[in-house]
């Protein structure tokens, strides 16, 4: 069956985060829905649909910035109550728009994100988790990375309380208490969490493609989206998660930040509703081995940060309701666009249009009016002796992630109006790479890197409609600085924002969870006299995922996997003394460097001691070998091509070339935009062989730059053994 799916725009509020719209539940079934939403203004808006407009039933006046909005109530019964998370304060409305509760948290930090669970509140900060019922504290975490989400599995069919907390450093934490109970692993940083079919798995019995079928009655089964884009189903038990399946992100989209579940497709079963940071919406059914499968996709123009399944627009009509970062709220309805008319029908459909299209007439002088006045108000305010700054503010919603699939970072910005311009500068080397999904004209202008450090300085001029930009950057891991983006929307008058973002010296390395222990490692100890705090900082100065605050305990091991190279690095460290161990020489090295450094700035007298092992210099190149030769045979196919096309101009036929050469030109497209997509990988792959070379010899006291003509010749005519052979006769 094909899900035909027809777009309506709602309204439009302010800025919105994640998870700020829910969809009030109906008397009747598929009666029309009231939508309520929250933006960063603070307003509470709750609307219906009257007559194709969009009718507000309440609306509260502005104040702090909303971050979370759910539905709450009496267990087993409708949930019609609106909580709202807003700084540090918890209120509640009822579906009218009386407030009933305002709850001062006392939390030290803004919430983040919230759930609801009849008298039960569970909150989370940054760091900081709560639990209170009926608002009295009950138990509290400090977790030791940052709290993405937070969710209680369903107590009405446990009977037992179970908080799950969402945490950037890729782990589910299911807690007991205010203790954890286990950590589940997972495959990339989780944003969001949601409960299977909407409780946690139960379905009544359903007749699905001619097969009685049941789905999970546990209660228990959570459902996960990743800022890598990956979806996945566990079941969260007493004593151990299950596994259920997981969806890759092989098709490089965004990440996940919002998830529900509604048949919208018809057939008796819940789908899977999907929102991406990049505007994509996906629709998953489920095939009669309960795996789900893609069934429809559409891209909005920005973030989709709320996703739900209703009835808005009119009666018997499912949709898929959606609000987005500048907080227009949409709907992707089964309604269809055109109707079929009977003899008496057309010129009624005709007068509706008409009345329509002269309501937006109306509506559109009427804000033209608006703008005319405001701007003289601006003029006047601008020129009066006592006027204050008047330049405009706009909300940016930025992020800036390594990809682990190609050691790549993605710099995603997004602001509430259309984007003019993006000038991107940086003090450290890098390359921009292509990205496909980007419309917007690039421009380099020339720098001057060693008088003024500027290595970088590439101008994006944006369509006239973009509201979201990404870009593609890739960094030489021991150089670090600074990467700075002016964003310069289409507005009046002209302004701009500058984010900074920073490239560490060892800005390709990622957390993971294990590494291989029986590689051979090179070990930097370090003692002296600094503070668990102050060694922590360094690491976080050095190395990307590494939570800002000290983790609780007074020793921590992290391990990070190097994403172009698969490296590894083991760090633990505690109140004066650090060991660092890797199967890079090359890491030891920058590590050893910038600790220095950085101790001496502080004026922190280091003892510093290292073990070489002089195996890992050929397992290094082992691991490199592979990527070298790939990059080698695809430089060599590109520039066979222009003279193979040439040949075949020519000689009118290629029936005299060998396999080999019919090949590279049947790819010649595929080839050329692969090596195109991967400027300098080549020169990068030299480079760290080069830096191995060197670096081997610096920890023995030697100097070999002189020698690094003589490798780059070796590197040219390519031959592991040739290669290996001059490491170890060096």
């Amino acid at each position: 069956m094909d899900l035909i799916l027809n777009r309506m725009d709602y309204l439009q509020v302010g800025v919105t985060s994640q998870k700020t719209m829910k969809l009030i539940p109906a008397s009747r079934h598929r009666a029309t829905q009231k939508v309520v939403i929250g933006d960063h203004d603070g307003v509470v808006m709750c609307f219906g649909m009257k007559k194709g407009e969009a009718a507000a039933v309440f609306k509260t006046l502005p104040g702090p910035k909303i971050a979370r909005l759910e539905l709450g109530g009496v267990i087993n019964t409708p949930q019609e109550k609106i909580f709202i998370a807003a700084a540090s304060e918890i209120r509640g409305f009822t579906k009218r728009g009386k407030q009933f509760l305002s709850f001062e948290t006392n939390l030290t930090e803004s919430i983040k994100a919230m759930h609801i669970s009849g008298s039960d509140l569970f909150l989370s900060a940054s760091y900081i988790y709560n639990h209170y019922c009926d608002c009295k504290d009950q138990h509290y975490y400090l977790s030791g990375d940052k709290i993405n989400d937070v969710i209680c599995l369903p107590v009405e069919r446990l009977s037992r309380i179970t908080p799950v907390l969402a945490c950037q450093d890729r782990v589910l934490r299911v807690l007991q208490g205010s203790d954890v109970m286990y950590a589940v692993e997972v495959p990339g940083p989780p944003t969001v969490l949601a409960l299977h079919n909407g409780n946690g798995g139960n379905q009544d019995f359903i007749f699905h493609k001619s097969t009685m079928c049941f789905n999970s009655d546990s209660g228990e089964d959570l459902l996960f989206g990743t800022s890598d884009g990956k979806l996945a189903l566990i079941q969260i038990t007493t004593s151990k998660p299950v596994r259920k399946w997981e969806i890759q992100n092989e098709k490089k989209r965004g990440g996940i930040l919002c998830i529900d579940s509604f048949d919208i497709v018809g057939d008796g079963v819940k789908d899977l509703l999907v929102g991406r940071d990049d505007g994509m919406v996906e629709v998953y059914s489920f095939d009669n081995a309960n795996e789900p499968v893609l069934r429809f996709d559409q891209m909005l123009s920005e973030s989709v940060t709320s996703i739900q399944g209703g009835c808005v627009g009119k009666d018997s009509y499912d949709e898929i309701v959606v609000s987005t970062y500048s907080g227009w709220v949409t709907g992707l309805t089964t309604e269809p666009i055109h109707k079929e008319s009977g003899p008496g029908e057309e010129l009624k459909i005709n007068q509706e249009m008409q009345n329509k299209i002269s309501s937006l007439r109306n509506e559109l002088e009427h804000l033209q009016y608006k703008v005319l006045q405001e701007r003289e108000n601006y003029q006047q305010s601008s020129q009066s002796s006592k006027a204050k700054s008047a330049v405009p503010s706009f909300g940016i919603n930025d992020k800036f992630t390594l990809n682990k699939d190609d050691a790549s970072y993605s710099l995603i910005l997004e602001v509430q109006t259309a984007i003019d311009n993006v000038l991107i500068q940086s003090d450290v080397p890098i390359d921009l790479l292509d990205v496909d999904k980007n419309s917007a004209v690039v421009s380099f202008s020339s720098c001057d890197s060693e008088s003024n450090d500027n290595f970088l300085l590439a101008t994006y001029r944006c369509q006239a409609d973009t509201t979201r930009l990404e870009l593609k950057i890739r960094s030489i891991e021991g150089q670090y600085g600074t990467l700075q983006a002016y964003v310069t929307p289409r507005i009046q008058p002209k302004t701009c924002q500058v984010r900074q973002y920073h490239i560490k010296p060892l800005s390709l390395h990622q957390r993971t969870h294990f590494i291989d222990h029986d590689r051979p490692m090179n070990t930097l100890t370090l003692t002296g006299q600094f503070s668990f705090a102050e060694v922590h900082s360094w690491v976080v100065f050095c190395l990307p995922e590494v939570p800002e605050k000290p983790p609780a305990g007074e020793c921590v091991t992290f391990y990070f996997q190097n994403t172009f190279l698969d490296t590894q690095l083991e760090s633990t460290y505690r109140k004066g003394e650090g060991v660092f161990k890797s199967d890079n020489i090359s890491t030891i090295s920058i590590l050893k460097d910038v600790l220095s450094k950085e101790a001496t700035k502080r004026k922190i007298n280091l003892n510093i001691s290292y073990e070489i092992n002089e195996v890992s210099v050929k397992h290094t190149l082992k691991l490199i070998h592979p990527k070298l030769e790939y990059q080698l045979l695809l430089a060599k196919k590109v520039q066979l091509i222009d003279a193979l096309k040439e040949l075949q101009i020519h000689e009118g036929n290629t029936n005299f070339l060998i396999p080999e050469y019919h090949c590279i030109l049947e790819e010649a497209d595929h080839l050329q935009e692969e090596y195109k997509k991967q400027p300098a990988h080549l020169e990068r792959l030299y480079g760290m062989i080069t830096d191995l070379f060197i670096d081997k010899f610096k920890f023995k006291g030697t100097n070999v730059k002189t020698k690094v003509p003589l490798l780059l010749e070796i590197l040219d005519s390519y031959d592991q053994n040739a290669l290996i052979s001059f490491f170890d006769a060096a």
